[in-house]
């Protein structure tokens, strides 16, 4: 290399913009144009927002479903190659109940100190039915597809999980005969996350888009009326995502919190701005493999994560929405209400199925404690300002869990998980993502 091709090669990295901070510039530019365009009254502007925003989450609403189906499928495959396999599986699905129990706990504590409803002006003619409802009866029963094509037409995610589990699982029992629909599963399946790394580095102006529609749609007029139902969600979802999980990083997984979210925080990052859990879901598998875990276990929790592990959607969020809702319908709560609360937060958080909004959720809690649920009409306008902080919390779990499981059972990569510090979208830290992977995965005796 010549000496001038050295001097602007260090130049070249020197000057470049980090990712975060493209982000960060995408919500402050956002929220600026927001507020001229509903100052101002610029219909264009507001129109051009919507527009971009609409167009970024359909992007990434367009890989939902074959990116869910082949995750799954794949990650339950990936399962035989790691020893202790069940035990992971199981350990994995008992830390998503506990972490959620904590959360639906401080949700239901900060509800009943602070009384959100309570001084709103709001009264049960404000409210109106949700178009989507769930009920038990249609959890149960909706888990199962009449025919393989709706599910991906209509996008029921949940459903898209069971036969893609009912898959795994054959594959798993036929072993090398369904070798050569597993190598195509996984082709496809690199396949949809290269486009999808695509339309993410694309979340910069889907954040002024989206950022600058809720400003512009709603004000901060409207965020003033929920003043103390928005603080509670975020205090909520703050005392879970930077109190909780850290505690539990460094009690029980014994190792540096601040290094986690330097490895993690880009996923967060784009869940605040994408509002899914889904679409966030393959920056969330780079980070937390980056973060040490191995790629083999990773690309289990991770979906199975994206799909279920909803701590801010499933867990704050109908906690503090129940308390809310009841306070303005004027019913009385008891200790039987806030326990099948907590009940149907671990239980039926898949309802959410990582997608953008949390009304089905919100709804199967409503019916479940014979709230009404007008209730849900009540929230509806200012949801894609309080599901930026619940997605961002979800996805913190989604790979806070992977990292407590991988460091309990020793198998988590110390070295890594101490140097994990550069953006996912960074080339090089791709390729270092993919040697660790190749390496063999250390297996607890």
């Amino acid at each position: 290399m010549s000496e001038t091709a050295q001097a602007q090669a260090p130049a070249k990295a020197r000057f470049k913009f980090p990712f975060w901070a493209q982000i960060v510039t995408g919500l402050v530019l956002g929220v600026l144009l927001g507020w001229l365009a509903k100052s101002q009254d610029v219909s264009w502007l507001k129109t051009t927002l919507e527009q971009v925003g609409d167009i970024f989450v359909q992007l990434l609403k367009l890989a939902v479903a074959p990116l869910v189906f082949f995750a799954i499928l794949v990650s339950i495959t990936n399962l035989r190659k790691v020893n202790n396999a069940a035990r992971l599986a199981s350990r994995t699905l008992l830390w998503f109940m506990i972490t959620s129990l904590i959360a639906v706990g401080i949700g239901l504590a900060i509800g009943l100190l602070t009384n959100p409803g309570a001084g709103t002006g709001l009264t049960p003619q404000d409210g109106k039915l949700p178009k989507h409802q769930g009920s038990w009866i249609d959890f149960l029963t909706g888990i199962v597809p009449t025919d393989i094509i709706t599910p991906f037409t209509e996008l029921n995610v949940l459903q898209i999980v069971f036969m893609a589990a009912v898959a795994g699982i054959a594959a798993l029992q036929l072993g090398t005969k369904a070798q050569p629909v597993l190598s195509l599963a996984e082709s496809v399946l690199e396949l949809l996350q290269k486009a999808l790394w695509w339309v993410i580095r694309l979340a910069p102006i889907g954040t002024v888009g989206l950022i600058g529609t809720a400003i512009a749609t709603y004000g901060w007029d409207l965020i003033g009326k929920y003043a103390t139902f928005t603080a509670d969600v975020y205090i909520g979802s703050a005392l879970v995502m930077f109190g909780v999980y850290p505690l539990l990083l460094a009690t029980v997984a014994k190792v540096n919190p601040i290094q986690f979210f330097k490895g993690a925080w880009p996923a967060i990052q784009l869940a605040f701005v994408s509002r899914s859990s889904v679409g966030t879901m393959p920056v969330t598998q780079k980070v937390t493999e980056r973060l040490g875990v191995p790629k083999e276990y990773a690309s289990f929790a991770v979906p199975f994560g994206a799909t279920t592990k909803m701590d801010g959607c499933a867990a704050i969020y109908p906690a503090l929405a129940a308390i809310f809702i009841a306070q303005i319908f004027d019913v009385q709560l008891g200790i039987k209400e806030y326990v099948l609360i907590a009940f149907v937060s671990v239980v039926g958080s898949a309802a959410t199925a990582g997608l953008t909004g949390a009304t089905v959720m919100l709804t199967l809690t409503l019916s479940t404690l014979g709230l009404p649920l007008e209730g849900v009409g009540l929230l509806m306008a200012i949801d894609p300002i309080l599901d930026m902080m619940r997605t961002a919390t979800n996805v913190a779990g989604q790979a806070v869990v992977p990292v407590i499981v991988s460091a309990r059972e020793g198998i988590l990569d110390k070295e890594a998980y101490a140097t994990a510090s550069s953006s996912p979208l960074d080339e090089s830290s791709e390729e270092r993502a993919d040697e660790r992977a190749e390496a063999p995965v250390p297996v607890a005796a």
